[in-house]
C-alpha cells in the first residue's frame, strides 16, 4: 500500500481467537454499554427534570454524563459488532469518524473535569463569592469552552493524522481506531505537524493538571481546618470521588499517549485503553450518584415515575 488513498479499510485487534470467547466479549461489552447508558441516562434525566438540581455542580455533571455517553457509543458498538460477526474490518471513513468523535468526547471530558474542580474550589474556598463566580452565564460559558476545546483538539488531530501517507499495512493493534496505532502505519519520516499539535495539547493539558493540583491543595488546606469531623467527611465525600476519576483518567491517558516506544505490549495497550475509554463512563454514574443524596433521591423519584 503506497499511501492512505489506497486503503479502503483498517483491521482492528481481535479480542479473542475462539468463537466462545468472542461471544463472551460481546456479552461483556453489551452489559457494560447498557449499564453506562442506564446510569448516565438517569443522571441526565434527573438533572434535567429536577428543578432543585439546577445548580452549577449538577449542570457540569450533566455535561460529563453526555461525554461519557459519547465515549461509550463511539468505541464499544463497533467492537461488539466485530465480536458478534467474527470480523475485524472498519472502513477508512468510519475509522476517521471514530478517531474524531472519541477525541472530541474524551478531550471535552477532561476539560469538564477541570471545570468541575474549579466548582469544588470556589464552593469550599470562596463560598461567599460562589454565586458571583459561578452564575448561570459563567457556567454556560465554561461548559461551551470545554466542548469547543474538545472539538478543536479532535479536528486538529484527526485532520493531521489522516493526511499522512500510510504504507505499513492496515492492521491496528487496538480494538478501536486510536491515533498512536495509526501513526505506526505512517511512512512519513517527518511528523513535525503532529509533534506541534501534540506539544500544544500537552501544554494545555498540563496547565489543566497544574490547576487541578493547585485547587485540591487549597481545598484540603481549608478542609483540614474544619473543626467538625462530620463537616470534613461531608466535604471529602464530595471531592474524593472527583479526584479519583481525575487521577484514573489522567494517569491512563498520559501513559498511553506519552509512553516510550520501547514499552510496547498489546495486552498492556488494550488494558489501558479499556481503563480510560470504557471504565469511566461505567463508573462515573456510580461514583457521583452514590455519594450524593440529592441526586440519588432525584434518580429514585424518576425511576418510580417511569
Amino acid at each position: 500500500m503506497s499511501n492512505s488513498s489506497s486503503i479502503s479499510h483498517f483491521l482492528l485487534l481481535p479480542l479473542a481467537d475462539t468463537r466462545q470467547l468472542q461471544l463472551l466479549h460481546f456479552c461483556l461489552f453489551l452489559g457494560i454499554s447498557l449499564a453506562a447508558l442506564l446510569g448516565n441516562g438517569l443522571i441526565i434525566s434527573a438533572v434535567a427534570c429536577g428543578h432543585h438540581l439546577h445548580t452549577p455542580m449538577f449542570f457540569f455533571l450533566l455535561n460529563l454524563a453526555l461525554t461519557d455517553l459519547g465515549c461509550i457509543c463511539t468505541t464499544v458498538p463497533k467492537a461488539m459488532h466485530n465480536s458478534l460477526w467474527d470480523t475485524r474490518n472498519i472502513s477508512y471513513s468510519g475509522c476517521a469518524a471514530q478517531v474524531f468523535f472519541f477525541l472530541f468526547f474524551i478531550s471535552a471530558e477532561f476539560y469538564l473535569l477541570t471545570v468541575m474542580c474549579y466548582d469544588r474550589y470556589v464552593s469550599i474556598c470562596k463560598p461567599l463569592h460562589y454565586g458571583t463566580l459561578l452564575g448561570s452565564r459563567a457556567c454556560a460559558h465554561m461548559a461551551a469552552a470545554a466542548w469547543a476545546s474538545g472539538f478543536l483538539n479532535a479536528l486538529l488531530h484527526t485532520a493531521n493524522t489522516f493526511s499522512l501517507p500510510l504504507c505499513k499495512g492496515n492492521s491496528l493493534g487496538q480494538f478501536f481506531c486510536e491515533i498512536p496505532h495509526i501513526l505506526n502505519l505512517s511512512c512519513s519520516h517527518s511528523n513535525l505537524r503532529e509533534l506541534g499539535i501534540l506539544a500544544f495539547c500537552v501544554c494545555l493539558a498540563f496547565g489543566c493538571f497544574v490547576f487541578i493540583v493547585f485547587s485540591y491543595v487549597q481545598i484540603f488546606r481549608v478542609v483540614l481546618r474544619i473543626p467538625s469531623e462530620k463537616g470534613q467527611h461531608k466535604v471529602f465525600s464530595t471531592c474524593l470521588p472527583h479526584l479519583a476519576v481525575v487521577s484514573l483518567f489522567i494517569s491512563t491517558v498520559t501513559f498511553t499517549y506519552l509512553k516510550p516506544p520501547s514499552i510496547f505490549s498489546p495486552s498492556l495497550d488494550l488494558a489501558l485503553s479499556v481503563l480510560y475509554s470504557v471504565v469511566p463512563p461505567l463508573l462515573n454514574p456510580l461514583i457521583y450518584s452514590l455519594r450524593n443524596q440529592e441526586l440519588k433521591a432525584a434518580m429514585w423519584t424518576l425511576m418510580m415515575g417511569l
